[in-house]
């Protein structure tokens, strides 16, 4: 039985660079993946902004990178658009098994040693040790750490077997569907187009992101209690869409997307959850890898602390959960305010805002600058009392 000072479990952006941290502070770190293939399938649009690279230290890479992204066109149940143009290059729709694959290259260059197609399915903590039983490649094989890194997706099993709840209400859960397609035409190749409308994506929205000129991940979110399925609303958008409804279908993708209830403990003895496992995401657009390997660094900081002083205990892993907060997670509750708001819209509501909004307001009510929306939706919406009503209701 192998022994390490971490074992990663999940090879996904936030588990890559969690043991890409630790691998740099001379940790020993296994990072294992229950899929035989780093980077898929894909469960999002691939979209990443240059900020998160910025934050988590990454170049941009044109063997990943393939659509630079200037700017987001917001469309409304009658198709009425809203652009929002960046005043410089804001990020790129990527190829996300080219960059994970990436990520997991340099990761192990650092000294991490990463194993795939081996599902970790039974955990115990042992002598101050936890011992992870796996199934790898047909053969039962056995590892142990006195730290165990939860980066194993929505339902992480690795957390709920070490004693940490982190399911998920469905009112905090969205369910997403996925196509790339091909020979599709649609606006502006380096805007992102959101379609808005409770007919279109109720509780969500369809999405383009584009990554060429002819080819794009069309998509949709929808409330996780919806009775058709997302599919089924995909499909009716797609067909209702002139530039899209001849497209070829060339790679399809399912799951499910956090979109708020975040976990006020990512931490037990022995454990730290990071990314969708945490349901680290910005609940309003449900994207997550920028936010997740920012995640992922806070805690292998902390991990490396705790391998120094060989405390494992929860005490001294919970500073990861106050500097996330700190850093990130009680701005993204704010967010989820933003979130609940938009639910509680209509399509008529949507088509005011359409009407009476510019860019700059929806990036004021994206970023949750609570007082400033506020303000603004009093001043732009005063001959809509209602519709303000709704919307100040969740801007305190």
């Amino acid at each position: 039985m192998q022994e390490f000072d971490v074992i990663v479990i999940g090879a996904g952006p936030a588990g890559l660079m969690a043991a890409k941290k630790l691998a740099e502070g001379k940790a020993r770190v296994l990072c294992i993946d229950k899929k035989q293939e780093i980077g898929v399938p894909k469960r999002c649009g691939e979209g990443l902004s240059i900020k998160w690279m910025e934050r988590v230290g990454l170049k941009p890479d044109p063997s990943w990178c393939l659509q630079e992204i200037d700017g987001v066109g917001l469309y409304s149940p009658s198709m009425k658009s809203l652009e929002i143009k960046f005043n410089r290059l804001s990020g790129y729709v990527i190829e996300r098994r080219v960059f994970e694959k990436d990520l997991a290259k340099i990761t192990a260059s650092k000294g991490a040693l990463i194993r795939t197609k081996c599902h970790a399915h039974s955990f115990e903590r042992k002598d101050g040790q936890v011992i992870v039983t796996c199934i790898e490649q047909g053969f039962e094989v056995k590892y142990s750490a006195p730290l165990i890194i939860a980066a194993d997706g929505t339902e992480s099993l690795a957390a709920r077997k070490l004693g940490l709840n982190t399911k998920i209400t469905l009112d905090d859960i969205d369910s997403g569907y996925q196509y790339e397609m091909t020979n599709i035409s649609f606006e502006n190749p380096s805007y992102i187009n959101l379609f808005f409308g409770t007919e279109i994506a109720p509780r969500g929205y369809v999405w383009i992101f584009p990554k060429s000129k002819t080819g794009a991940n069309v998509g949709i979110g929808i409330g996780g209690k919806e009775e058709k399925t997302a599919k089924e609303y995909l499909d009716k958008f797609i067909q209702n869409h002139p530039g899209l409804k001849n497209g070829s279908i060339i790679e399809v993708n399912a799951g499910t997307i956090p979109v708020g209830d975040f976990l006020d403990e990512m931490t037990a003895d022995n454990l730290m959850v990071i990314g969708d496992a945490a349901h680290q995401v910005n609940p309003i657009h449900g994207g997550g890898i920028g936010i997740a390997m920012e995640a992922a660094l806070i805690a292998a900081e902390v991990a490396l602390e705790a391998i120094e002083k060989r405390d494992f205990s929860q005490k001294l892993l919970s500073k990861y959960n106050g500097i996330w907060y700190k850093t990130r997670g009680n701005s993204l509750k704010k967010i989820l305010k933003q979130r609940h708001m938009l639910e509680a819209l209509d399509d008529k509501y949507f088509e005011t805002l359409a009407e009476s909004i510019t860019g700059d307001d929806v990036m004021l009510i994206a970023e949750g600058k609570l007082a400033a929306s506020a303000k603004m939706v009093i001043k732009k919406l005063v001959r809509h009392p209602k519709l303000v009503s709704v919307m100040l209701k969740y801007l305190k």
